[in-house]
């Protein structure tokens, strides 16, 4: 635990350099920003980021494991990433985004072993020291219908101004399809709230991503006052979990769709998204591969038998609801076919989970909050028999399996420190990592430090 607490030291000390420099003035920069027009148009903003996740997790029951189990040894590790969100307006409905990060750490057992894994800072990258990379690179524009318009406030990758409250928008380039689709505001961000990845997104939605989580493609949403349309078209890595995109574009894509109905209760907001989605990618059948072994005797492999154009398919429901001004409640439902390999997110093929998120205000801390959520994860029966097999997925395999749901339960509470700066305690507790009864149940304990501030000159249209 010493080693633990000295690397988090030093990256306190990281993060806080550049918190420091503005905080002489109240996180203001040195040279203030002119006045705002009129109207509250941006023509560009910067934002950053900074934030460290430590982790710990000790012992636990694990009469045996595979090359992809999760390790029952004493583990701490740290992430960190460092973002700079640069937007700038290029015409009137038309926005440009550019986003650098530079992330590193190192995950439990290389990120492997658990299939709703705990850090959703950390990609499995074959390298834990911090490296520089492209985030983002997208141009976006509005087509607008009628003269309603609805103002939008300044934020990360967002231009404050008027969009029109009708609009079919267009946005092409690098990006995370995370920033479209599956949306929830109690939990999206493993920054700032739940750190899991099937509590950050929808852990059945086998995302197309390279090792990092992004993509290139094309996303187009429609909009009214009440009603959100999407669909997305992006490419697929060359291999599970792989650094380089698939070309054959017209063979291997992903597409996703997603419905959104907007309401509220009385004065409390809340919102429903129905998603699908459609993936073709150069990746193996678990049936074809379990047949195979059975035929010639030896383990499975869903890699020795992938095939450009293969489909997987799923869907899933989220649900968020303000029930007071300070107290959330949310939930997701997740499926997909479970018989095509898991390529480029998690190994989930059928999800449930819910939380609850409260703020500070009732004891005098409006800017923090506390809140907790369970997951109850699982796969199919051709999935569960190939691992029992010995079979390997991208990131789970402990050689043999006792099938049962993967369970989580995580809790957090998150306190503003000063201006920009914020300390989260988090534990995490795992019944039937990587869904064997075998093994487990694991605690996990977390210690993230988040900074942000923005710099938003203002200049008129």
């Amino acid at each position: 635990m010493c080693r633990f607490s000295i690397s988090l030291t030093a990256l306190l000390l990281l993060l806080l350099l550049p918190f420091c420099v503005l905080a002489q003035s109240d996180g203001t920069p040195t040279n203030p920003a002119p006045a705002p027009p009129a109207d509250g148009t941006e023509n560009w903003n910067l934002y950053y980021q900074a934030t460290s996740i430590g982790q710990h997790h000790g012992t636990f029951n694990s009469p045996y494991q595979g090359p992809l189990s999760l390790e029952d040894t004493v583990e701490n590790d740290v992430s960190i990433t460092t973002t700079l969100f640069s937007s700038f307006r290029l015409s009137p409905g038309t926005e440009l985004v550019f986003d650098p990060e530079i992330a590193g750490g190192r995950g439990f057992s290389h990120v492997d072993g658990l299939a709703n894994p705990s850090n959703g800072e950390l990609p499995r990258v074959a390298t834990a020291t911090p490296k520089p990379y492209l985030a983002r690179l997208f141009i976006s524009h509005d087509f607008g219908f009628g003269s309603e318009k609805e103002h939008v406030e300044s934020d990360e990758n967002q231009l404050a101004g008027d969009r029109p409250v009708t609009r079919f928008t267009i946005t092409g380039g690098r990006f995370s399809l995370s920033d479209f689709f599956d949306d929830n505001n109690y939990s999206h961000d493993p920054r700032t709230q739940f750190m899991a990845w099937g509590l950050m997104y929808n852990g059945a939605w086998d995302y197309p991503a390279d090792t990092r989580g992004y993509t290139w493609g094309i996303v187009n949403e429609f909009h009214t006052k009440n009603w959100s349309l999407r669909y997305g078209v992006a490419a697929e890595p060359r291999v599970a979990n792989g650094s380089q995109f698939d070309r054959r574009l017209f063979v291997d894509q992903g597409q996703t769709f997603e419905e959104e109905r907007r309401y509220s209760v009385g004065q409390h907001p809340g919102a429903i998204r129905w998603l699908q989605y459609l993936n073709r990618t150069r990746s193996g059948s678990y049936g074809e591969a379990v047949h195979l072994a059975e035929e010639t005797g030896t383990v499975p492999s869903v890699q020795a038998i992938r095939r450009p154009g293969t489909l997987k398919y799923g869907t899933g429901i989220s649900f968020e609801q303000e029930l007071s001004r300070d107290v959330g409640v949310f939930s997701r439902l997740g499926w997909n076919d479970g018989k095509t390999e898991d390529f480029a997110f998690t190994a989930i093929d059928r999800l449930a989970e819910a939380g609850v998120s409260v703020k500070g205000t009732s004891w005098k801390r409006k800017d923090d909050v506390v809140a907790t959520a369970f997951a109850a994860a699982g796969i199919s029966g051709v999935h569960a028999v190939y691992l029992a097999m010995g079979g390997l997925d991208f990131l789970i395999g402990d050689g043999s399996l006792n099938y049962a749901p993967e369970y989580l339960w995580e809790s957090y509470y998150t306190a503003r420190i000063v201006r920009g700066f914020y300390a989260t305690f988090d534990a995490q507790h795992y019944n039937n990592p990587a869904f064997n009864h075998d093994r487990g149940p694991v605690w996990v304990e977390s210690i993230r430090l988040h900074i942000e501030f923005g710099i938003k000159p203002l200049s008129a249209k």
